[in-house]
Formats: C-alpha cells, sequence, structure tokens
C-alpha cells in the first residue's frame, strides 16, 4: 500500500490553515451571496469535511491511489523564443494542470499559476508533480496578467504568485475572484492593492483592449476548514478582437453553462478540465469527468476545447494516464473529433488559424 498522509493529520493541517470571516461584499440582493461568503446557485449545502474524511480512510483501506501511469505523461520542450518575441499570434500553451499561458492582442496572460512542486498548505507534504512545469516559471515571457479561479492550492499557490509579483518589469494585474484580492493583499502585496482587482460573478475589466470576465460556475473555495465558501469562485472569458476564450477551473455541471454559452454567444476555445473526477460520490458536485467535459463544451457553445487538469497531479482515484483515453471514449460516443477536443502535452504550443489549433510552423 502506497504512503497516505494519515487524513486525520491532513484535516488538522488544513485546519490551521484557514481562519473564520465575515463577507465584507455581502449584497443580499445577490443569491450566490451570504453573510458569511458565497455558495453556488443550483447545490444545496454539503458536509464536505466529513465527506472529504470519509474518502481519505476509504483510500487508505483500499490501497488508493491507484497503479502509476502505465502511459508515459506526454511533455514537449518549450519554444520560449518564439513566446518571449510573439506579438501577432493568438496562443495557447499548457505549462501544465490548470496552468495555461494565452497570448493574445500583444498580452501574456496566466492562469492558475502553480510552479511548486507540490499542491498542498506544506512545502513537504501533499500531492507531488509527476513532471515539472512545462515552462519554468523563470522561461515565461513577462506577464501582462493573471486569472485566479479559485482559491485551492493546486490553483492558487503562494510562492508563484509572489515570485510572479516580483518579476522583472513589473508585477502582472492579478484578477481574481471577491476575497481572493483581498487575501492576496495580505499575503502578496503587503497591502498593496494596485495591481489587484477583485471581480463578481458577470464582472468584467478590460486591459489593452482586451475584456476579462469572472463566470459563474458550480464548485467551491477553501483553504482550510474554517474559511470553507468565504472566497468566491469561478470561470473567466477572455475576449480579445482575435478570440474568446473560456478557462474553466474547476467546476460541476450545472445549468450556470447553459447561462454563460447564451449570455456570451459562446467562445473560440474553452479550456476544460477532464482530470481528478473519481470517485464520483465525492467528486461530481464540484469537478465534471471527461464525457462531463464533452458536454461541457456543447453547453457552452464553444467551437473547440483544450483539455487540462490531468497529468501533473495525482489528486484522486483515476489512474493519472486515465482521463485522455476517457476523453477519446467520450469524444468517440459524441462524434468529435481529436480536432474539436484536443490535447497538449506540457510545454506544447498551439496557435489559432481560423477555427483551428496548430502547432507553430515557424
Amino acid at each position: 500500500m502506497r504512503a497516505l498522509l494519515p487524513p486525520l493529520m491532513l484535516l488538522i493541517t488544513l485546519g490551521l490553515a484557514g481562519c473564520a470571516a465575515h463577507n465584507p461584499y455581502y449584497d443580499p440582493a445577490k443569491p450566490h451571496h451570504t453573510p458569511e461568503g458565497f455558495r453556488n446557485l443550483h447545490q444545496p449545502p454539503r458536509q464536505l469535511d466529513l465527506a472529504f474524511l470519509k474518502w481519505q480512510w476509504q483510500r487508505v483501506w483500499q490501497g488508493l491511489p491507484p497503479k502509476p501511469p502505465t502511459d508515459p505523461i506526454p511533455t514537449q520542450a518549450p519554444d520560449v523564443d518564439y513566446l518571449a518575441h510573439n506579438r501577432t499570434d493568438t496562443t495557447i500553451t499548457w505549462i501544465g494542470h490548470a496552468t495555461l499561458l494565452v497570448q493574445t492582442a500583444g498580452l501574456n496572460i496566466l492562469t492558475d499559476p502553480v510552479f511548486s512542486d507540490r499542491a498542498f498548505p506544506v512545502s513537504f507534504l501533499g500531492p507531488k508533480r509527476h513532471q515539472p512545469p512545462g515552462v519554468p516559471l523563470e522561461k515565461l515571457p513577462h506577464i501582462d496578467a493573471v486569472l485566479i479561479s479559485h482559491d485551492h492550492y493546486d490553483h492558487l499557490d503562494l510562492p508563484s504568485i509572489r515570485r510572479l509579483y516580483q518579476q522583472e518589469g513589473g508585477p502582472p494585474e492579478i484578477y481574481a475572484p471577491l476575497g481572493i484580492n483581498d487575501w492576496l493583499a495580505r499575503h502578496v502585496t503587503h497591502g498593496d492593492s494596485r495591481y489587484l482587482h477583485g471581480l463578481d460573478w458577470w464582472d468584467s475589466q478590460r486591459l489593452a483592449g482586451v475584456e476579462l470576465q469572472l463566470l459563474p460556475v458550480q464548485h467551491w473555495c477553501a483553504r482550510g476548514i474554517l474559511d470553507r465558501n468565504h472566497r468566491l469562485w469561478g470561470a473567466w472569458s477572455v475576449h480579445s478582437p482575435q478570440v474568446r476564450f473560456f478557462f474553466g477551473g474547476d467546476f460541476a455541471l450545472s445549468t450556470d453553462l447553459d447561462t454563460i454559452g447564451a449570455r456570451t454567444g459562446g467562445f473560440d476555445l474553452a479550456a476544460l478540465p477532464i482530470g481528478a473526477y473519481e470517485p464520483r460520490w465525492m467528486m461530481k458536485p464540484a469537478h465534471i469527468n471527461p464525457a462531463e467535459a464533452v458536454d461541457a463544451r456543447s453547453r457552452l457553445r464553444a467551437r473547440r476545447a483544450v483539455a487540462m487538469h490531468w497529468g501533473t497531479f495525482e489528486l484522486s482515484d483515476e489512474p493519472l494516464d486515465e482521463p485522455p483515453r476517457a476523453l477519446a471514449r467520450a469524444r468517440q460516443a459524441a462524434g468529435l473529433t481529436e480536432d474539436d477536443f484536443f490535447l497538449l502535452r506540457h510545454g506544447e504550443t498551439r496557435i489559432r488559424a481560423g477555427d483551428d489549433w496548430r502547432p507553430p510552423t515557424h
């Protein structure tokens, strides 16, 4: 049986990471607001901590997580020189998990930057990276904007944000759901909010002609067990003259996706999570599986989709290399091609060419 962090120790560690608070943004006219924080529009509250503890004990007694990957997780050497000098092409590069570099309208936009070796409150415990970031942080072009979907450790990594804030050429503009901006002000910018932007669902801001909009999805937030949903979560729309891009972060299937598709008119490309979905009794209210990702693409009215949130951290019970196989089955069942919902290697870049996303030809 593989060594696991004892569940009780895990909950104690997470408990120390959070603290109770009230919601300074509370608006009783908004149904997703509560006096303490935020809630989903279509999901009743759950005892997530008890469910998590049950799941962790099951993993111990059943000898989970599963066997190591049978297939290599694909990687590709990044073209860092091209990325550094690109000012005209619209591109997407997968760095790993939910960290993507999006280049459009001359901007470099980074989603959920996680470059640390582990996704956990303590640097020597928790899920360890299966392979290094596809583009090392020090090899990135100057980042103009960072988009954060929510505050879980595999999406909001404090050391990575601190290093980006100190990047040569000045900090990036950091866009985050309500409450996360305040957390970053305490832990990263020491009260300086010039580069921090907190958005509610459907709020938008513009940067150099690109519209960045926070969108409602079904998920949850917490850095510990004492701050459950005290901060907001969401997905992002990046709308430039060249592309309309959806970044999903984490989410479960809900009618929020239909609303997004109808209100926005759809997307040229949607980055959708396909990993961390087993066991379904635990994960379904918060994480989609590959078949549901195919459904999400349709609901969002996305012409193309790219898979993310797999192959980097072992967070759940399916093998690390299973999500692409499950996606291939779901894609075939839906009559989609590999171009309709494609995979990237860690470090790989694709360039938009009409409705297609092709490797660079330079």
